[in-house]
């Protein structure tokens, strides 16, 4: 069980639950075939043999810190909206949370760049009746739960 399930109230359920969007993990992914492919055209073989290896492995332990990194924030955000309320939970070990009632939900705003739209990810911004305002970055089909979250909100008032 999640943030989310653990912190739910008396008759409240979950309606709608997002995710980060795998893209998150490219950039590790690429530094990782970088330093594969140091590693192996200047590694293998020639004068600077031992330069290339230790390049290449000085990148390929770079691009496992930015994967392990995207890979924690990938498994540790919930997104969640409940019958009640718009719940995110960000962090794994410092804790970022935000819970705002259906009724201090004043807007939902959708930030895509081209990227974003072509692999349908973007941040969400969600927008209190205080004028609080909590990014959601590398969501994972924003514009699906902004439609769920206005959809629940509405139902509920």
């Amino acid at each position: 069980m999640g943030y989310v399930e653990n912190n739910l109230m008396d008759g409240e359920e979950v309606v709608y639950k997002a995710n980060i969007h795998w893209l998150i993990l490219l950039p590790g992914i690429l530094q990782a075939a970088l330093g594969i492919a140091v590693i192996v055209l200047w590694g293998l073989s020639g004068e600077y043999r031992y330069i290339a290896l230790g390049a290449g492995g000085l990148i390929l332990l770079f691009a496992l810190w930015t994967l392990l990194k995207a890979l924690i924030t990938k498994l540790t955000t919930e997104l969640a909206v409940t019958t009640r309320r718009v719940i995110a939970k960000m962090g794994l070990i410092r804790r970022n949370t935000m819970e705002m009632n259906h009724s201090q939900v004043e807007s939902f705003v959708v930030d895509q760049s081209i990227l974003g739209r072509l692999f349908d990810f973007g941040t969400l911004i969600v927008t209190g009746t205080g004028g609080g305002r909590t990014p959601i970055p590398n969501i994972d089909a924003p514009l699906e739960f902004r439609r769920r979250a206005l959809e629940t909100i509405d139902a509920s008032q």
